[in-house]
C-alpha cells in the first residue's frame, strides 16, 4: 500500500516498526513517567486570546497613541476640562477588555462542552481522556467520524480507512494496515483500529495548524477590513490638515501659547473615530456571549457575520433536518428468503460492526444476535461505497458473505425489487437491501452479482424544529438545498415533508463540469446519493456562481463540504471531525438554533453600518473644519471640552445603544461604499453650515473677548445638524430611539441652562440674534441632509 505523508516527499512509505506499547495500553505508572517527562499532548484545544493579549490589543492601537500623546499634551496646557477626551478613551478601552475577556470566557467553557474525547488503552481498560492528557506511546482508539488528534503509526487495523484530503488535497481515504503512518489532522471514514502515539503537543504534524484555525479572532472579516480601510483614508486625511491647523494656530493668528495648543487639538482629537473599533468589537463579543447562552459555539467571530451574509445553505439531511436515531419499520424478504433465516443475518451483520452508524444501530435494536454465528471477516459501512458487509461462519460448517447498503447501488437496473424500494423512498422511509455476494469481501467488486434477499425499511425521526428554521429561511430569502447520501426519492419526501418543495435529483446522473452542475443545482432543490467529494463540488459549484454558501452536517462525510463552505455549521453530536473543520458548533444539536446565529450577525453588521456613519460623519466635518480654518485664517472655533461634550452626546452614547439593538435588516455587502456614501455628504453638510455660522458670529460679535461667544453659536448649529444626522441613523423609530434622542437632545439644554455646566463647557449664548441665527442654519442644513441623502439613494444605490 502506497499513501502521500504530507510534509514528505511523494512516494512509497515503507510501514515503520509498531513501537512496543502492549496490546492493553500503558500503565498509570507508564502514563505518569511521561507526564514527568513532559512527554504530553500539551496544545491547547482552544487557543482564545490571553489577558495579556487582549489588553495589549485593546490599548496599544494606532489612534490610542495619537490621542494619548494630545491628552497629555492638554494636561500640561489647559485646563482638565478640555482633556475630558482622554478619559472617555480610557473608559472606553476598559469596556473593550471587559467585553472580550467576557466572550473569551464563554468561549473557552463551551470549547470544554465541545472538546474532542479519545479513547485510550490503559490498563487493559478503554477510557476517554481530553486530549491534552495524551501522552506518547499511548494506544488510542479509532472509529468511524473520529480525528486523528496526534502523529501516530497504526498498531491495530479492521477495515480502516482514513481520509488525509485536509492534509493532502487527496479525495480518496486511505487504508491504513498495522505499521502504517497517521497524521494529525486526517479523520477515519471507515472501520475502526488502534494506533500508538509516536509525536504529541506542539511536535503532531497538525497541532500548529489546529491551534490557529481555533483560534479567537477578529480577522478575514469584511466588516473588519472595511473599518481598517476606512482607518486608513482617515490617518492620510488626518495629515495634511492636522499640519495646517498647527501652523496656522501657532504662526498665522500668533495666539496665545496655551491657547493656540488647545484649539489644535481641539480640531485634531474629532478627527480620529477612535471609539469605531471599540464598538465593532464590543458588538462581536456580545454577540459570542449571547449565543453562547444558547449553546451555540462560535470557533472563529466572523462566523457570526458570515452567517448572515448567506443567500444559500446546504443542509445534510440525516442529524439536521431528522434525528439521528431511526426504527425499523418492517421487513420484507425477496425471492422466498426465508424470514427467521434473514433476522439471524441481519443480528450477526449488527454485532460484526463495533461502531454502528444510526441505520445499523436500528437494526441492532431490532434484531438480536445469534451466538452460533461467528464474523470471519467485514467490510465497514463508507459513504462513498454505500455499504458495508461481513462474512460469517453460521456454526455448521457453512460460510455465507453478506452485503447491506442503498439497493440502486447492489442492484442493477431493471430490478422489481427497486421498483418496490422507489414506492417506499416516495413515502419518505429509508431502504437498505440486504443481499448475499457470491464474491470474496476483498474482491473489488463484491457487489457484482450479489442476490437480494430483504428490504429492510426504516423510519427516520423528523426534527421537531425543522420546518419552523427551513421556512424562516425561505421567508429571509435564503435558498436551501438539501444534499444526502440516501435516496434522492425518499430525501425528497422528507423534505416535501417539512414544506421544502422543489424537484429530487439523483446526484450520479449530475455533470462533473463546474459550470453545468451549477445550472442543475440552480434548478432543483434535493439531490440525494452525493458521495463525499459531489458535496464539496457542489458548494465550489454555487460559490462559482457568486452565492455565500452556508453547510451543515454531523458525519464524516460531510467534513470536506464544511471545510470549503463559507460557514460550516456542525452539530454537537456530530463526529470529532465534522467539528473541528466547523466555524460554528451547536451544543444542543438543534438545527432550530441557526435563526439566532443570522439574527446575531444581522444586528452586529448593520447597528456597526449605523454607527460607523455617526463617527465618520464627525471624521469628515472634523477635516473639514481644519481645512477651512486654515484656508480663512482664523481661530479654530472649539476647545476639545467642546467636541467632547458633542461626541458624547451626538455619537458616544448613542451609538452604544444603538450597536446593541435588535436588527433583523439583511446584510448587505459593500460596507465601506455603504458608510461613506452617507458620511461625506453629511459631513459636508456639517461643516459648511457651522463655519458659515462661525463666520456670521465673527462680524456679530467683536472685540478681545468675542471667541468664546463666537464659539457658543458655532457649537449650537453643530450640535443640531449632529442631532439631525442621528435622528436619520435612528429611523425606523421605535420608542426607545425616539427616547434616546430626545434624552441627549435635553442633556444639552441642560448644560446650556445650569451656570455651573455653561462655565466648566465654555458655552454661554449671548444675544437673541445670533442663537437663533446658528438655529436657521441648522434648519436649513437638516433640510439639505434629508434632500442630500435621498439623492444619494438614488444616485448611487449599493
Amino acid at each position: 500500500m502506497t499513501h502521500i505523508d504530507a510534509g514528505a516527499e511523494v512516494g512509497p512509505v515503507q510501514p515503520v516498526p509498531v513501537p512496543s506499547t502492549p496490546a492493553t495500553g500503558l500503565t498509570a505508572a507508564d502514563v505518569a513517567e511521561r507526564v514527568a517527562r513532559g512527554q504530553v499532548n500539551d496544545v491547547p484545544v482552544r487557543s482564545s486570546r490571553s489577558l495579556a493579549e487582549i489588553v495589549r490589543a485593546n490599548v496599544f492601537t494606532r489612534f490610542n497613541a495619537i490621542i494619548g500623546v494630545l491628552w497629555l499634551v492638554m494636561l500640561a496646557v489647559a485646563p482638565i476640562q478640555d482633556s475630558l477626551f482622554g478619559f472617555v478613551i480610557l473608559a472606553n478601552t476598559g469596556i473593550g477588555i471587559i467585553q472580550e475577556w467576557r466572550a473569551k470566557k464563554t468561549l473557552d467553557s463551551l470549547a470544554v462542552i465541545g472538546e474532542a474525547r479519545p479513547t485510550v488503552r490503559r490498563d487493559g481498560a478503554a477510557v476517554e481522556v481530553s486530549t491534552s492528557e495524551l501522552v506518547l506511546d499511548d494506544l488510542i482508539e479509532t472509529g468511524p467520524g473520529d480525528k486523528i488528534v496526534v502523529d501516530g503509526v497504526c498498531a491495530e487495523s479492521d477495515g480502516l480507512e482514513i481520509d488525509e484530503s485536509l492534509l493532502t488535497g487527496e479525495a480518496d481515504p486511505v487504508v491504513k494496515h498495522p505499521g502504517d503512518r497517521v497524521m494529525s489532522g486526517s479523520f477515519v471514514v471507515a472501520g475502526g483500529g488502534a494506533f500508538v502515539a509516536t509525536k504529541v503537543g506542539r511536535e503532531a504534524y497538525a497541532a500548529q495548524l489546529a491551534e490557529e484555525a481555533s483560534r479567537f479572532t477578529l480577522v478575514h472579516s469584511e466588516l473588519r477590513t472595511g473599518i481598517s480601510t476606512i482607518l486608513k483614508y482617515v490617518t492620510w486625511m488626518m495629515v495634511p490638515a492636522a499640519i495646517g491647523l498647527v501652523i496656522t494656530q501657532l504662526v498665522v493668528k500668533d495666539n496665545n501659547l496655551k491657547d493656540a495648543v488647545a484649539r489644535t487639538v481641539g480640531g485634531i482629537v474629532p478627527m480620529v473615530p477612535e471609539g469605531l473599533v471599540l464598538l465593532t468589537s464590543v458588538a462581536f463579543a456580545i454577540g459570542v456571549i449571547r449565543l453562547g447562552r444558547k449553546q451555540c459555539l462560535v470557533q472563529e467571530l466572523p462566523a457570526i457575520e458570515g452567517l448572515a451574509r448567506i443567500d444559500t445553505v446546504c443542509l445534510d439531511k440525516t442529524g439536521t433536518l431528522t434525528e439521528g436515531g431511526m426504527d425499523v419499520t418492517e421487513l420484507r424478504p425477496l425471492g422466498g428468503s426465508d424470514e427467521t433465516y434473514v433476522r439471524k443475518v441481519l443480528g450477526a451483520l449488527g454485532e460484526s460492526d463495533p461502531r454502528p452508524n444510526a441505520s445499523l444501530q436500528a437494526i441492532i435494536d431490532a434484531y438480536p444476535d445469534s451466538e452460533e454465528w461467528r464474523c470471519v471477516e467485514s467490510l465497514p459501512f463508507s459513504s462513498a461505497r454505500k455499504y458495508s458487509g461481513a462474512t460469517f461462519s453460521e456454526g455448521d460448517g457453512e460460510n455465507s458473505t453478506w452485503l447491506l447498503g442503498a439497493p440502486d447501488v447492489l442492484l442493477t437496473d431493471g430490478d422489481p425489487a427497486l421498483a418496490e424500494t422507489e414506492r417506499l423512498n416516495e413515502q419518505g422511509l429509508r431502504v437498505l437491501l440486504l443481499a448475499r455476494a457470491v464474491r470474496d469481501l476483498d474482491d473489488a467488486d463484491v457487489a457484482k452479482g450479489a442476490h437480494a434477499s430483504a428490504l429492510v425499511v426504516l423510519e427516520q425521526r423528523l426534527r421537531p424544529d425543522a420546518a419552523d428554521t427551513l421556512r424562516y429561511f425561505a421567508d429571509q430569502n435564503v435558498r436551501a438545498k438539501v444534499i444526502s447520501g440516501d435516496n434522492a426519492v425518499s430525501v425528497g419526501a422528507v423534505a416535501a415533508k417539512l414544506g421544502l418543495n422543489g424537484s429530487a435529483v439523483d446526484a450520479r446522473r449530475l455533470p462533473v463540469e463546474r459550470t453545468e452542475m451549477a445550472d442543475a443545482l440552480d434548478k432543483a432543490t434535493v439531490f440525494g446519493r452525493v458521495t463525499p467529494q459531489q458535496k464539496r463540488d457542489m458548494v465550489g459549484a454555487l460559490q462559482s456562481r457568486g452565492h455565500t454558501v452556508a453547510m451543515t452536517g454531523d458525519g464524516v462525510n460531510d467534513v470536506l463540504a464544511l471545510k470549503d463552505a463559507d460557514i460550516g455549521v456542525s452539530m454537537g453530536s456530530g463526529s470529532e471531525a465534522t467539528r473541528a473543520v466547523a466555524q460554528i458548533v451547536l451544543l444542543n444539536n438543534s438545527f432550530a438554533t441557526l435563526p439566532s446565529v443570522v439574527a446575531e450577525g444581522r444586528r452586529v453588521i448593520g447597528n456597526i453600518t449605523r454607527v460607523a456613519t455617526l463617527f465618520l460623519v464627525k471624521t469628515v466635518y472634523s477635516v473639514l473644519l481644519a481645512l477651512l480654518v486654515v484656508c480663512w485664517q482664523v481661530e479654530y472655533p472649539f476647545l476639545p471640552r467642546h467636541l467632547t461634550l458633542l461626541s458624547t452626546l451626538t455619537i458616544g452614547v448613542p451609538a452604544f445603544f444603538l450597536a446593541l439593538a435588535p436588527n433583523t435588516e439583511r446584510a448587505r455587502p459593500h460596507f465601506v461604499r455603504r458608510v461613506m456614501r452617507y458620511s461625506i455628504p453629511g459631513g459636508v453638510v456639517a461643516g459648511v453650515a457651522t463655519f458659515v455660522t462661525y463666520l456670521i458670529a465673527r462680524h456679530q460679535y467683536t472685540g478681545p473677548d468675542a471667541l468664546p461667544a463666537q464659539t457658543s453659536a458655532a457649537t449650537l448649529t453643530l450640535f443640531l445638524i449632529s442631532m439631525w444626522v442621528l435622528a436619520i441613523i435612528a429611523r425606523p423609530y421605535t420608542w426607545w430611539r425616539v427616547a434616546l434622542v430626545a434624552a441627549m437632545g435635553v442633556a444639552f439644554l441642560f448644560v446650556l441652562a445650569v451656570p455651573a455646566l455653561q462655565s466648566f463647557f465654555a458655552l454661554k449664548l449671548v444675544g437673541v440674534t445670533m442663537p437663533w441665527t446658528a438655529v436657521g442654519i441648522a434648519v436649513i442644513g437638516a433640510a439639505a441632509l434629508e434632500l442630500l441623502w435621498k439623492w444619494v439613494d438614488r444616485r448611487f444605490p449599493v
